[in-house]
């Protein structure tokens, strides 16, 4: 995978711990800022003023809710691995730069890769946020008491719901705080963040745990819980393939010029708000273009025996590819012991690798 340098917060203990460098201000990914200035939790006071590109609204967000702050930081980050998972096979893979826009100019762009990042991210710090709350790493947050009502047959209520309105309305204060314009833009990050908090919301189910002798189940108790991530990342990918084209139209308010969307075609269902939207067509991605900030396909490994966009005929854009054989050592011929330990051997295997031209 053709990926740059992230930096992004380390997990170490228990301690949420930055790399000297500072998390780039996502501002074209999600409008979000986050900074080195996150040391270890309860340690040294965060200092919200020092950290750039934030505006008044995300500043006083900060100061008020110091506590989750690299929480948000962790679900930017788990956003953009995710994005990694799901575009690893596409011309567009979801490629890092050290840079302050992590993803360079291709979110300048109103495009359907834009759509995805918003919603991916803005998913991610919701998730994140709400784990965190659950986990007790908080004061100001905790367990769901709210969405109960009356237990079902067999089980009771019990263990920590996770609350994921309040994980939501984090993303939404903070990530939404620059989309604020009357343009067309900002009704489209918005309406993308809003499809990725919602993708949280819809995918909460019941959690339970067994109790009672020798494994039996006589007691269960269940809570709310978020589903693995990875399920948010193919339900959005989903969404991503597809996703609705706008238009934009323009009319005066009160307040003067406003920007609005519609969809393009007429004939097809609107989109809801659930669904992605975007109105400027993508780059092919097939060349490299500091303008639209493609990195190209070359060196890229492909397969050879698939005829989707991962395969070597689409992937590299028709320019044929280059195959090398490759030696891995993996552990072969594996026996269990009574009791308990498996013991392997050590195997040479030789691989086809594919690379684009």
């Amino acid at each position: 995978m053709e990926t740059g340098t992230l930096i992004v917060p380390q997990v170490l203990s228990g301690v949420t711990l930055f790399n000297s460098d500072s998390l780039p201000c996502f501002r074209t990914c999600l409008s979000l800022a986050v900074g080195h200035q996150y040391t270890s939790l309860g340690t040294q006071p965060i200092l919200c003023g020092s950290i750039p590109g934030l505006v008044p609204k995300q500043l006083r967000f900060c100061r008020n809710y110091v506590e989750i702050m690299p929480s948000v930081a962790e679900g930017v980050k788990i956003g953009i691995q995710e994005c990694q998972h799901q575009f690893r096979g596409r011309r567009w893979n979801c490629t890092t730069i050290n840079d302050l826009a992590i993803f360079g100019p291709v979110l300048d762009k109103a495009t359907r890769e834009s759509s995805f990042v918003h919603a991916i991210a803005s998913a991610g710090v919701a998730f994140a946020v709400t784990r965190s709350c659950a986990e007790g790493s908080a004061t100001i947050c905790g367990c769901d008491t709210r969405h109960k009502g009356p237990p079902g047959e067999g089980w009771k209520w019990g263990g920590c719901s996770e609350d994921a309105e309040f994980g939501s309305m984090v993303s939404r204060e903070f990530a939404d705080a620059r989309e604020n314009r009357p343009d067309a833009r900002s009704a489209m990050n918005r309406h993308n963040n809003e499809a990725g908090r919602m993708s949280i919301i819809d995918h909460m189910h019941l959690k339970c745990k067994c109790h009672g002798l020798s494994g039996s189940c006589e007691v269960k108790t269940c809570w709310w819980s978020q589903p693995d991530f990875r399920v948010i990342g193919d339900y959005l990918k989903d969404k991503y393939d597809s996703s609705s084209e706008m238009v934009v139209e323009k009319h005066r308010e009160s307040r003067g010029w406003v920007e609005t969307l519609r969809p393009k075609f007429a004939f097809f269902k609107p989109p809801m708000e659930r669904d992605l939207v975007y109105y400027e067509s993508s780059p092919n991605f097939c060349e490299p273009n500091p303008e639209t900030g493609s990195f190209g396909t070359r060196d890229r490994i492909c397969n050879v025996t698939s005829h989707g966009i991962d395969g070597c005929d689409l992937l590299c854009c028709g320019r044929g590819h280059n195959t090398r054989t490759e030696k891995r050592k993996e552990k072969c011929h594996c026996i269990f012991h009574w009791c308990c330990y498996v013991s392997c051997q050590e195997c040479v295997r030789v691989y086809d690798v594919h690379t684009c031209k």
